[in-house]
């Protein structure tokens, strides 16, 4: 074989190889899609929040099937999320979830931001549907109100399940979690997981103007914002 033989089939090897890399890496990139016929630890947790939220009755099994892709678009229509029952980066999300397996999500699993990406996201949400329209300080505060339950021994001990804990916010039994996310609701979120609290360690906020219940009346009062009073 000639020189210039060889160097084409090395020139050609090497393209080859190539390709076979971006393909790799493609498919490894849109591997945060989780559908029917998935499987794996990602899809147990897909399925355990569904169900500790009311949208899944069916069993926990780790396999993604009928019943799990129609809890997913029951949850995603209930959350303002496009409904085609298939979990990618955004639904993962709106669940506060990080995908923690490999190769069994139907096209593999990799990361969907991160549960920084889901927390501003849920953080966000939450923050717009109970403080749209407050002083921006305000927004922070209800976000911090938020952690501060995640840190209290008396509460869930993640965002997601604060925020979707039963009775707990209005917005979300009233239907106002669902509304479009406001920009500055964003820019809160961040501002409270990056530590900033002007509610200082307030674990209760409410609307005076808008409050029936004594008890919520009876905690110590912290501080004033806008239309909020914050509470011990």
């Amino acid at each position: 074989m000639s020189k210039q033989r060889k160097r084409l089939v090395l020139a050609l090897a090497i393209v080859f190889a190539l390709n076979i890399f971006i393909i790799s890496m493609a498919q490894s990139a849109a591997a945060d899609l989780y559908k029917k016929g998935s499987s794996g630890a990602t899809v147990t947790e897909i399925q355990t929040r569904l169900k500790e939220w009311g949208y899944y009755s069916g069993e926990v099994d780790g396999v993604y099937g009928s019943k799990t892709e129609a809890a997913v678009r029951y949850f995603q229509s209930s959350n303002g999320l496009n409904a085609d029952g298939q979990v990618g980066n955004q639904t993962l999300a709106a669940l506060g979830i990080t995908p923690s397996d490999s190769g069994n999500s139907g096209g593999g699993s990799s990361g969907a931001g991160g549960d920084q990406s889901g927390d501003v996201y849920l953080l966000a949400r939450l923050i717009s549907a109970e403080a749209r329209g407050e002083p921006y300080v305000g927004q922070v505060a209800v976000g911090a109100v938020v952690l501060n339950r995640v840190r209290h021994a008396s509460f869930p001990n993640s965002i997601a399940d604060v925020i979707y804990q039963t009775e707990a916010f209005t917005c979300v039994a009233d239907g106002q979690f669902d509304e479009p996310i406001a920009d500055s609701a964003y820019r809160a979120a961040q501002d409270a997981l990056n530590g900033y609290d002007p509610s200082y360690g307030a674990i209760y906020y409410f609307n005076p103007s808008t409050a029936t219940s004594s008890w919520i009346w009876s905690r110590p009062l912290i501080v004033e914002i806008g239309k909020h009073r914050f509470c011990s």
